[in-house]
């Protein structure tokens, strides 16, 4: 950390009995003391932007985001944020600047180099991203490297590696059993595959998530007809249309009865 390499530089520059610790208080340090306000600035003024960006006040927290940078301008979140921020405004430059600024920082830490992964993934560069998803695992201390292996399958299935997709899902499920963006690609997969039985297994356990959606009820829908269980697809019918009426799959479900 920064704080750790100007204590470093001080006790390098000082004499050995200078850097050890005596009877005699010499006062509080104000290379540190300034290091660390800047870094408190930094943080503080990013949690402020994060806040604004919730409240939909994007000037707000642009604002915000360039006074954290003013008090340090190597604060890895603060970049993070920025990024997110101009992808939400569409400005796809200045958001990959700072995705890659924030995983130059840490670039050995998860977060950000599944960040700047996802990000080059959406923007079609999915051979790149594969680096940083692996980056991104490869760091013991990640808490969330299931989520890295989702995104690294979800990048694989879109350049059309389905057996690479669903190998990255699998891992991702094999640290999350209930990472429900993982077992309802694999169920697409397999069903897309069709290995209509094994798809509904990986649907129900999605299913018993209840983290609903109409991706997920259409699919189940779509199985258990393939399946010729026509009680059980009419139910996911009904959940469909009761819950999500007005989206794509409905409409796909209500097109499909007609007929």
């Amino acid at each position: 950390m920064r704080l750790d390499r100007i204590l470093l530089a001080a006790c390098l520059a000082a004499s050995l009995a200078a850097c050890t610790t005596t009877g005699t208080d010499p006062g509080p340090n104000p290379r540190v003391a300034k290091s660390d306000n800047a870094l408190e600035g930094a943080r503080v003024h990013t949690e402020l932007a994060q806040s604004y960006m919730q409240n939909g006040d994007l000037q707000g927290a642009l604002t915000k985001l360039n006074k954290a940078l003013s008090f340090d301008p190597n604060y890895m979140p603060a970049h993070t944020v920025m990024a997110v921020l101009y992808e939400r405004i569409g400005n796809q430059a200045e958001a990959e600047k700072h995705y890659r600024r924030a995983a130059a920082l840490a670039p050995d830490k998860g977060d950000p180099n599944n960040n700047l992964g996802a990000f080059l993934c959406k923007t079609g560069r999915g051979a790149e991203a594969a680096q940083y998803f692996q980056k991104a695992v490869a760091d013991p201390f990640y808490q969330t490297p299931a989520t890295a292996w989702t995104n690294a399958g979800r990048c694989l299935e879109t350049t059309g590696d389905v057996a690479g997709a669903e190998d990255d899902y699998r891992k991702a499920i094999a640290l999350d059993p209930q990472n429900a963006d993982a077992l309802l690609q694999v169920a697409s997969l397999l069903f897309q595959q069709n290995d209509a039985f094994r798809a509904r297994a990986f649907l129900q356990r999605y299913d018993a998530l209840g983290q609903l959606s109409p991706a997920g009820l259409k699919l189940g829908h779509d199985i258990e007809l393939r399946l010729g269980n026509k009680d059980a697809a009419h139910n996911y019918s009904r959940r469909l249309q009761s819950q999500f009426p007005d989206s794509e799959q409905a409409r796909a479900v209500d097109s499909t009865a007609s007929q």
